[in-house]
């Protein structure tokens, strides 16, 4: 008969990964909001980033930043495209390869977006020195996970 008790190591509030879950996916909606005025979801906006960061950047080494596979990354930047923030072009010396570049429109967006980080910021009551240390353990974690 199974143990239903606190002390089950099968306790869900006991679960380090529920709880890296549930603040995972309730930093995800504060953007929401966030990001409706720039018609972004958050992957979206994780894309831009990078762009603003690497105007040219490969397809391929845009989904290494964001650790996504091109299955994710691919539509994730075709609607990028479609809404005008950035362009999708052949490499010319490896046709395999595929250059993203910002359009005006995209580098405008830029502007519009740099207060969010401060924004997302002054919702959390962490300090400094506690968003360094969570942002330091996740990607540990990420690391460690994924065999690195």
């Amino acid at each position: 008969m199974p143990v239903n008790n606190s002390e089950s190591a099968l306790c869900l509030e006991k679960q380090s990964c529920f709880s890296l879950y549930s603040a995972a996916n309730a930093m995800v909606r504060s953007y929401r909001t966030a990001l409706l005025e720039l018609d972004l979801t958050y992957p979206q906006y994780l894309a831009m980033m990078v762009l603003w960061a690497e105007d040219g950047i490969t397809v391929k080494a845009m989904g290494e930043k964001l650790h996504m596979d091109s299955g994710t990354t691919t539509p994730l930047l075709k609607r990028l495209e479609a809404k005008g923030l950035l362009e999708r072009v052949r490499c010319k010396h490896d046709e395999r390869s595929c250059l993203l570049h910002l359009t005006d429109e995209g580098r405008a967006l830029q502007e519009r977006a740099s207060a969010i980080p401060e924004a997302m910021a002054c919702k959390a009551s962490l300090s400094e020195e506690e968003s360094a240390q969570l942002k330091h353990l996740c990607d540990k974690l990420r690391l460690d996970l994924c065999g690195q």
